[in-house]
């Protein structure tokens, strides 16, 4: 898909990447905080407060749940007030929910009281989540334009992962250091420095324009999202479960595995982000997921941590991709003034996904063992091959229809 001049209104494609810097940069900073919890999140309610699989599934899908009920409005509020103003309002809102973490603490004594409170405080974060990551890619859409949709999509959501990577060792120390409560102070402070560092960013005007409704935009996004969303229940698997695995078999370091993911999504995102755009969005994500599912069976057949290690690298290579290339294929279906609003339609399904699949993942673990959520992730993203394949066949008709709507 050639880039035309009309498709670079901000930045040259040499340049988009030095443009997209900046925002990487905050989003890291912003995502870091999710990233310390994720590791020590299942320990502190399965350990600490002496809850079950369920509650854990539970209150890590709480914040995904979040992020779908604000997701749309997170991009409705980035398309009118702009991108800066929604990731101010996402740092404030994390700001809120480390506050509710520390409240938790409160009530240790009483853990459904505090898993409660803790549940609310992911929630908080969910939305924190959805303002940050929808209002830093639509900023990223303008600066470096819709020609470079796939590397925007890949790159910011690479800052996003690199910063669960860096944060799971991160958090797993601190829990080590302080337990639960220097996750808490750290999940409040972090957002509020990253502030400083938003306030003097130029802002982007928003896109002049009739905007699209919801409902139009669902219509325009429903196929890749879906893709999307059975894709991602390999990462809610990760982010859920796999430190909870390494405990059960006594693999050291418990965060290994997910690091293991979480740096090989990175790593993937930054050598290979430009293949949608370039290769076709449909068709990468089409090989990525194979290579996902994969992973996933690798882990939940692995006799010992190397070959699960193995497995954790594959699922993060694979999964790095689908998400951008099925981006590809929704943004370019949307009008330039509601792309907002369409990254978060498209990833509203992620969070139907992630919000209510790992709570039925933690049934699956108590029903079959903790093995068998990998066996069952690996399916259902296999079964997002079916939507990649129809993408990709409708993908020419779809091209040219985008390349009309743009001229």
């Amino acid at each position: 898909m050639s880039a035309t001049a009309s498709d670079l209104p901000v930045t040259t494609r040499s340049s988009a990447t030095s443009a997209l810097l900046p925002i990487m940069t905050v989003v890291f900073i912003g995502f870091l905080i999710i990233g310390m919890a994720l590791p020590v999140l299942p320990l502190h309610v399965h350990q600490g407060l002496g809850l079950s699989t369920f509650v854990v599934g539970l209150v890590t899908g709480s914040q995904f749940v979040a992020s779908l009920i604000s997701r749309v409005w997170s991009g409705h509020y980035a398309d009118s007030r702009g991108a800066k103003r929604a990731v101010i309002a996402g740092l404030l809102a994390a700001v809120g929910g480390g506050l509710l973490y520390l409240l938790s603490l409160r009530f240790v004594a009483a853990p459904v009281v505090s898993a409660t409170v803790l549940l609310l405080g992911r929630a908080l974060l969910g939305v924190a989540e959805s303002l940050i990551i929808t209002g830093g890619v639509s900023w990223g859409l303008v600066l470096a334009g819709p020609a470079n949709a796939g590397k925007v999509i890949a790159w910011i959501g690479m800052a996003m992962f690199a910063a669960l990577a860096f944060g799971a060792p991160l958090g797993t120390t601190l829990y080590g250091f302080g337990g639960f409560i220097s996750i808490a102070m750290a999940t409040a402070l972090i957002p509020l420095a990253t502030l400083l560092l938003v306030a003097p960013m130029a802002a982007i005007p928003p896109h002049s324009g009739k905007r699209s409704n919801l409902l139009k935009m669902a219509r325009i996004v429903w196929m890749p999202g879906l893709g999307s969303a059975l894709s991602c229940i390999g990462f809610g698997t990760m982010i859920a479960f796999s430190s909870l695995l390494s405990v059960e078999r006594n693999w050291n370091p418990i965060w290994i595995l997910f690091s293991t993911f979480a740096v090989s999504l990175t790593t993937t995102r930054l050598f290979l982000g430009h293949l949608p755009d370039r290769r076709g969005g449909a068709k990468v994500a089409l090989i990525s997921i194979f290579v996902e599912a994969t992973g996933l069976a690798l882990v939940w057949l692995a006799p010992n941590q190397t070959v699960a290690v193995v497995g954790a690298l594959l699922t993060g290579c694979g999964f790095a991709l689908v998400y951008p290339g099925l981006g590809v294929e929704a943004v370019r279906r949307a009008p330039p003034q509601s792309r907002g609003l369409a990254m978060g339609a498209y990833t509203a399904f992620l969070d139907v996904a992630l919000g209510f699949g790992s709570p039925a993942l933690g049934l699956v673990a108590g029903w079959g063992g903790l093995s068998s959520v990998f066996l069952a992730g690996a399916l259902l993203v296999l079964s997002a091959s079916v939507i990649a394949l129809r993408l990709l066949y409708k993908s020419p008709a779809a091209s040219t229809q985008m390349s009309g709507d743009h001229s």
